[in-house]
């Protein structure tokens, strides 16, 4: 395992131009730096780690990254992720997809994917809006709040995006937030290790639009924002309904044992071969 300081070096493409697309404060590069520190901590050979994402701010993250990658189409990361995974199943597959790429093109491939329980691990970085193309709201986008398709307001619900996990039939539901790093670190690092389908919710900030639309300030009034709002799942469990209620409940939400995918595939071929 790296130094921290030598973690960097190690598994950053050099000569990949930088600085990065993102907005300076955005959490996605926050979300990156815990994604190196798990890998690193597991140990991983950057042969054997595939990262998949589609299209959005989110999903250009793996571009920095020496691994195996594939920037694919939009909303398409995770059937992308499962032709990887199958074709080599001693792969470590990492999905890296954003709210409106996971949950709005890409929704059925998301639900199918926590359904197979394919050991692919999904980190879904969160912030409320469509980054890249002008802050159009997502499926995460609150109600009532102002984004460039609805200038008066969103009106419909949002995704609970750990509740649609759990009822499609996820093995490992997480979520932290880029304000509490060393928690976010320990969830990723917990979901590559989980045996099945792995879903990471990581909340971040989008300043630039959502929280410039919604009045919410800077990259930091939005962080400190966070810490306030941020509840673990413990705590929450012994504070009455009303105390918990417009929280940002975070930790994992389940950690189950459920028949992998490939497991069940490979024994299927077996049996037909008379094994």
């Amino acid at each position: 395992m790296a130094q921290r300081s030598d973690i960097t070096h190690k598994y950053l493409r050099a000569k990949k131009k930088f600085p990065n697309v993102w907005c300076a404060g955005c959490g996605i590069g926050i979300v990156m730096g815990s994604l190196i520190r798990a890998i690193d901590k597991l140990e991983l050979d950057r042969d054997n780690v595939t990262l998949v994402s589609g299209i959005g701010c989110s999903s250009r993250l793996p571009v920095y990254l020496d691994f195996n990658t594939l920037h694919t189409t939009h909303g398409r990361a995770l059937a992308f992720a499962t032709g990887v995974k199958l074709a080599n199943p001693k792969m470590h597959v990492i999905v890296i997809t954003g709210d409106g790429d996971a949950l709005a093109i890409g929704g059925n491939h998301f639900i199918h994917s926590c359904r197979r329980n394919m050991d692919i691990t999904c980190i879904l970085i969160n912030n409320q809006i469509y980054g890249m193309t002008g802050g159009q709201f997502s499926p995460t986008t609150p109600t009532d709040s102002h984004a460039a398709t609805a200038p008066y307001g969103n009106k419909e619900y949002p995704f609970d995006i750990p509740k649609l996990a759990m009822g499609a039939g996820a093995s490992y539901v997480a979520r932290g937030t880029v304000y509490h790093v060393t928690q976010l670190d320990q969830l990723i690092y917990d979901g590559i290790q989980k045996r099945g389908f792995s879903l990471v919710e990581a909340f971040s900030n989008c300043h630039t639009y959502f929280g410039r639309l919604n009045r919410l300030g800077d990259s930091v009034k939005m962080l400190e924002e966070m810490k306030k709002n941020a509840l673990p799942l413990k705590a929450a469990a012994k504070m009455p309904p009303d105390k918990v209620q417009g929280k940002l409940l975070t930790g994992v939400f389940c950690d189950v044992e459920r028949e992998e995918y490939c497991d069940r595939y490979d024994a299927l071929i077996q049996s037909l071969q008379g094994k």
